[in-house]
Order: C-alpha cells, then structure tokens, then sequence
C-alpha cells in the first residue's frame, strides 16, 4: 500500500502540474501576456509546482529535511540527469542569447541560496529575499519581452503558445478552473508522496534526507523529464535547455522561498549533510553549466554522457554513506584523486578550442 500511495501521489503531482501549466499558459496568453514570458516563467515555474507542493507539505508536516532536500536534489536532477539524457538523445544547440542571461542568473540563485544556508538556518526574512529576487527577475523578464523583435516574438509564440484548438479552453473560467484543480492535485499528490517517502525510508534504513534527494526529487523533476526529452526528441531549439535553466531558478527562489516562509519563526534547518555536500554540488553543477553552454553553444553527447555519470557517482554516493558501508572511503578517494582531476583537464582540453573561436 505504501508503494501504491507514492505512485499515486507521484501520478497525480505529474496530473496536476499539467493541468495548471495549461491552464495558466492559456490565461496568461488570454490576458496578453507575451510567449516568452509564458515560457519562461509559466511553463518553467508550473513543472516545478510539484517541488513546491511536496516541500511546503513536508515543513507543514515537520519533516524539513525532505522539504530543503527535495528542492536541492531536483535541481541537481535536472541539469545532470534531464539534460544528460537530452543531449543523448541528440545534441543539444543552446540559443546563447538566452543562455547568457539565464544560467548566469542560475548561478547566482544556487550561491546565493548557499550562502544563506552557512548559518544552518533558512529564517523567513532569508525567504522573503529570495521571493522578492524572483518576482523581481519575473519583472525584468516582461519588460525584456516588450523589447523584443518580432521574429523572436513569432519564434516563442510558436513554440510555447497552447496547440489544441478547442475553444471552450479560451474561456477565462474554464482556465481559472483547470488552475484550481492542478493546485488542488499538487496539493494531494504532495501529501501522499511524502506520506509514502517517509514510510519508505524508515522501512529501508535510510534517511528521510537521503530519499528526498534521490527519490522524492527525481519523482517531482518528471515534468521537467517529459518537457525536455520531448523537446529533444521534436527538435525545438532551446526549449529542453530553457526548461531546466527556468525550473531551478525556481526552485532555488521559489520553491525554498515558499518552504522557508511557511515554517514561521522557527525557521528551515538546514541538515549538516546537506550543507557541507548537496548544496556544494548544487552550485558546481550550475557552474560547470556557465562556460559548458557559453563557449560551446551545444551540448554534446560526451557532454550529456558525463553529466549523467556524475549523477550515477552523485546518488552513489549518497547511499553508501547513508548506510556507512566499507566502500565508501575508496568510491570517494577514487573520485576526488582520479575521476575529478581527469575530468577537469578534459574538459579544458576540449573547451579551449571553443573558448577561442570568434563571436
């Protein structure tokens, strides 16, 4: 029961984060808003709505290491793990325009996110700022839109502008409703999801923590999953990129702005683990990204390879040390002696050339 509780409650969080993205995208379109805004931040924002449920719910529920967990752990999914398999499938070309600005910003939400976490605690003065950095970069993005020519206009509304053509969708009541019942889905599939993720890990012997990381936020990255692999798959140029670039912008301001502010004055403790390994990782995943996609302006499959190996390495990780277990020491002085070092000079190697190219 407890497996069918977590997939039911996975199902529905993936049910209801459609639901509202196309309900939102189709009132947002209704009231003018420009598609490129809509994509950016209603299609980005809306399949990260899951991650906001479940970590609101688990600080409601007390369970706070799943709630900063989960955030942390899905942006760490999204770059190493959609991406990877994105540019797997094919080779990704980043549009650099867009990218110059996005993953930059990225970037400075995961190190900013990090350096209010160095105390040990999230306050809610800590989620207010970075609620207001996301509403302030919302803001930036609707008057970078007006600006904007109209080829890239076209391109957007092509790209992100609602394909069925049922007209009873225009109808801004029908939108209002589609967006309060996936709310009320997200709301739901949350509850039922840690509900069965706690119960889990007990039964395992792993930390609440562990499975949040791994489990919890590979369960609520799956709208970002099916959004970019089908982006890669028709070919659009930048969504599968965008996508994940937009979703742990809010993750990182939103989702744990949200979760920090609801849990009052206590505040959002942040787990030792997580501050002296995952949010470390978090920012050198979003770092690796900036001359990764700058300099090249495509992701290759090499690339998309070795972003998913590092997952493998990242969640192995993460479970030999949840369970102590002998091999931990040499997996971990392989990585830090070998793996990484040579990783590092191949990536100089093969991006120096492109580093150098003009334009």
């Amino acid at each position: 029961m407890t497996y069918l509780l977590f997939f039911a409650g996975l199902t529905a969080l993936i049910v209801g984060a459609d639901v509202l993205v196309r309900g939102a995208s189709r009132l947002a379109l209704s009231l003018g808003i420009s598609p490129l805004v809509v994509g950016l931040t209603v299609v980005a924002f809306g399949t990260s709505a899951p991650e906001v449920a479940v970590s609101v719910g688990a600080v409601l529920d007390g369970k706070t290491d799943l709630a900063l967990g989960n955030a942390v752990g899905s942006n760490i999914f999204n770059v190493l793990f959609i991406l990877g398999l994105s540019a797997l499938i094919v080779p990704l070309v980043v549009n650099i325009q867009l990218i110059r600005q996005e993953v930059p910003i990225m970037l400075g939400a995961s190190l900013l996110l990090l350096l209010l976490s160095l105390d040990g605690l999230l306050t809610m003065n800590d989620g207010a700022l970075l609620l207001i950095l996301l509403v302030a970069y919302t803001v930036f993005l609707v008057v970078q839109s007006r600006r904007e020519g109209q080829a890239a206009q076209d391109e957007y509304a092509d790209e992100f502008a609602p394909k069925e053509k049922a007209p009873w969708l225009d109808r801004i009541w029908v939108q209002l409703l589609m967006i309060a019942a996936g709310l009320a889905l997200l709301v739901l599939g949350s509850d039922w999801l840690v509900q069965a993720a706690v119960t889990i890990a007990k039964s395992m012997g792993v930390s609440d923590l562990v499975i949040a990381l791994t489990i919890v936020s590979a369960g609520t990255s799956m709208p970002e999953v099916a959004t970019s692999i089908m982006a890669a798959i028709k070919g659009e140029r930048d969504i599968a990129v965008g996508n994940v670039v937009g979703s742990n912008i809010f993750n990182a301001l939103g989702c744990v702005g949200i979760a920090s502010l609801v849990s009052g004055s206590m505040g959002l403790v942040v787990p030792p683990a997580v501050m002296s390994f995952d949010l470390w990782v978090m920012a050198a995943v979003a770092l690796v990204c900036v001359p990764m996609f700058i300099t090249g302006q495509l992701i290759a499959r090499w690339e998309g390879a070795l972003f998913l190996a590092y997952y493998v390495a990242y969640v192995t990780y993460l479970v030999l040390a949840a369970q102590q277990h002998d091999a931990l020491g040499a997996f971990s002085s392989a990585m830090l002696s070998f793996v990484l070092p040579l990783t590092v000079v191949t990536l100089v190697v093969l991006w120096l050339p492109k580093a150098s190219k003009p334009g």
